[in-house]
């Protein structure tokens, strides 16, 4: 009965908070209800993102020991008692007031965006006569994604931080807002209208898919940067502690399964094997800084002659990338201030979703192809 009611609590929560974001696709003007909630669901998870990076920034992640709760109970208000004693207990331990009402924010963000796909999924089993089933099964899909999510979100909690886990609980959130965004772009056109239209499609597919996968490597070395704690293991640039090659130690330091703080045998992980952590990271955003140039030339030459739209994203993503470089130095220089990590984390975040709205102008077949698309 204990958890019957924490779930009837939660569930009561989430439909509260899905509630506001709701209210607001319904008062807007243009546009159908439906592709005004798929762009919502593109904003709230990227919010639920920063906002998973201040949680782990701030050490919040075990703020609330349990899950999906706070101590058994819907919020940190009716656990309050507990986590004084625990506060008290160790005045520098991971659970605090402030932690936990951070940590059931978070939980609170990723159950609104459980229940807002949910409501997408309803919208599209309901337009499946005017649409296909092409956005059911979409919507499918993004409730499955999400489900795995929060498991990966429980085992955060359960499991004491361990890095890979937390690592993949991001690199899921970004495939999550990929996934969504995607989703959002297409028309979704009525089966019965007979207008068509072209459009072009000049980049090619294969320099945006190499594209997202040196992205979302350096996403993956990033957060394993930073789910270990290893920012501040080269806390000099553009040496590490003064060398042009630091010493290294890739297996101990890319052996992904271990406790937090731990290598595979279970003694403390050396310094040496955390700048091999931050080290990688560093050179392969030489690679990845290159690769999305590259996309963005191509782009800006595709809207001086074919496609304007593309304009905008091409100089989105050239903003994109100096504010990566200047907040990834900014980490090291200023000794990891949480305002420049935050922006850091979002700048990944907006990257992922600017690649994917760029894609909506990519073509597998040929620099630059006609399609057409129902209206």
């Amino acid at each position: 009965m204990p958890h019957l009611i924490l779930f009837l609590e939660l569930a009561g929560i989430a439909i509260v908070f899905a509630g506001l974001p709701l209210a607001y696709v319904g008062s807007r003007p243009g546009y159908s209800f439906f592709q005004k909630l798929n762009w919502v669901l593109v904003f709230m998870t990227f919010d639920l993102i920063v906002f998973g990076a201040f949680t782990r920034l701030t050490d919040s992640g075990l703020g609330c020991p349990d899950w999906p709760g706070c101590y058994g109970t819907s919020n940190p208000l009716h656990a309050l008692g507990d986590i004084q004693q625990a506060e008290m207990a160790l005045p520098s331990g991971p659970v605090t007031v402030i932690k936990a009402w951070i940590e059931m924010i978070h939980r609170y963000l990723a159950m609104t965006v459980g229940t807002l796909i949910i409501v997408q999924l309803a919208l599209a089993f309901s337009k499946v006569k005017a649409l296909g089933k092409s956005p059911l099964l979409g919507s499918m899909a993004l409730l499955l994604l999400v489900c795995i999510q929060g498991a990966f979100g429980a085992w955060t909690v359960t499991l004491k931080l361990q890095p890979i886990i937390v690592t993949i609980h991001l690199m899921l959130a970004l495939v999550l807002l990929a996934c969504l965004t995607a989703y959002a772009q297409q028309a979704w056109i009525d089966k019965s209208s007979a207008v068509r239209v072209m459009r072009i499609r000049p980049l090619p597919a294969k320099l945006l898919l190499l594209a997202f996968i040196t992205l979302f490597i350096q996403i993956f070395l990033g957060a394993w940067v930073s789910t270990n704690y290893a920012v501040l293991a080269c806390p000099d640039f553009p040496t590490c502690l003064g060398a042009a090659w630091p010493e290294t130690n890739w297996s101990e330091g890319f052996t992904l399964w271990r406790q937090l703080g731990l290598n595979a045998q279970g003694e403390y992980i050396s310094p040496v094997a955390l700048q091999t952590i931050h080290w990688a990271h560093r050179l392969f955003a030489i690679v990845l800084f290159i690769t999305l140039s590259v996309v963005g030339v191509r782009a800006l030459r595709a809207s001086n002659t074919a496609v304007p739209e593309l304009g905008r994203f091409a100089k989105l993503l050239f903003s994109l990338l100096t504010l990566q470089i200047i907040t990834g130095i900014s980490n090291v220089v200023f000794q990891w201030p949480l305002a420049a990590a935050l922006l850091h984390t979002a700048g990944s975040a907006a990257l992922v979703f600017c690649l994917v709205r760029m894609s909506y102008w990519a073509s597998w077949k040929s620099p630059i192809r006609m399609q057409t698309a129902k209206l």
